[in-house]
């Protein structure tokens, strides 16, 4: 088992909220309660949505917080040499294929009954072209999206706040066809790279997870721990947005909010204080327990 190393990873795309702060504290707590190191790493492959001003907002926000990091900060952007080796490796394993299908035709073939596989993967289209089919596709000039051949697998791991998770894995895209790596390729590369291995993140990743430790498996890669904690919810119920009113820290501070109030209301959310009480980082790195951490989350 790799050393309970954490890390942060948000894109730079947006402000963070209070449900990225949270989740950031959490992971922060999970790492620094184990003596562990915590590591900050900015996803930004999306390069049509990332700007400049959000690095620093981001991490001026994190360390408002009394939230530190070690080492530098690492930029998926200039780690693409990583994700074009671990692209190469698979292909050498026969495990790469390319896919030339359309949005519409992707939607159109995930919406039929497809066998093991769950409700909205993709079937496996361009696996199943004739060679003649393949070759006029590659003539057409249009690049493929690259995907892996999973078969179907099933992946099967025990979530430190979820429990016991199982999942189907279908062959998702590991580069797409503007040659933009995807998501789940450069986390499993990033994590076990910087010797991630205590991946704590939002709820809304968890139907990802078996993907990752599958081609964290396919790469020869240490799996590590992962515990996913509960999205924050608007007064509608629904997952904590802009549209929520004042959700950042600058809004909060605009309302005579300081980060002290903000850290100690985040920390009231997870059984980690009691409403109105003012608590540092360190003291809530010295209260901190996954199990107290889970035993909140099955009564909220």
């Amino acid at each position: 088992m790799p050393a309970p190393d954490g890390r942060f990873a948000p894109s730079p795309t947006g402000t963070l909220h209070l449900g990225n702060l949270r989740t950031a504290l959490i992971a922060w707590l999970f790492a620094r309660s184990a003596d562990a190191r915590f590591l900050v790493r900015m996803e930004d492959l999306d390069t049509g949505r990332v700007r400049e001003r959000f690095y620093d907002e981001q991490l001026h926000d994190l360390a408002a917080l009394g939230l530190d990091w070690d080492g530098p900060v690492a930029r998926q952007s200039e780690r693409l040499a990583l994700y074009a080796g671990a692209i190469d490796r698979l292909r050498a394993d026969g495990l790469i294929y390319g896919c030339w299908c359309t949005r519409a035709e992707i939607r159109e073939a995930a919406s039929a009954p497809h066998g093991d596989l769950p409700e909205g993967a993709y079937p496996g289209t361009c696996l199943r072209l004739t060679a003649a089919q393949r070759a006029e596709r590659e003539a057409s000039g249009r690049p493929p999206a690259l995907r892996v051949r999973a078969d179907a697998a099933t992946v099967t791991f025990e979530d430190r706040l979820a429990g016991t998770v199982s999942g189907v894995v279908d062959d998702f895209v590991v580069r797409r066809n503007d040659g933009a790596y995807a998501y789940n390729l450069a986390v499993v590369v990033d994590d076990a790279d910087q010797g991630v291995g205590e991946v704590v993140r939002g709820a809304d990743l968890l139907d990802s997870t078996p993907r990752q430790l599958w081609l964290g498996a396919r790469l020869g890669l240490p799996a590590p721990r992962h515990a996913h904690v509960a999205l924050m919810l608007g007064p509608d119920g629904t997952r904590l947005a802009k549209r929520h009113g004042a959700v950042t820290l600058a809004d909060r501070a605009a309302l005579g909010e300081s980060a002290d109030d903000v850290r100690a209301y985040l920390a009231t959310t997870v059984g980690l204080a009691k409403p109105g009480e003012r608590v540092s980082a360190a003291e809530l790195v010295e209260r901190f327990s996954p199990a107290l951490l889970a035993s909140a989350a099955e009564a909220a």
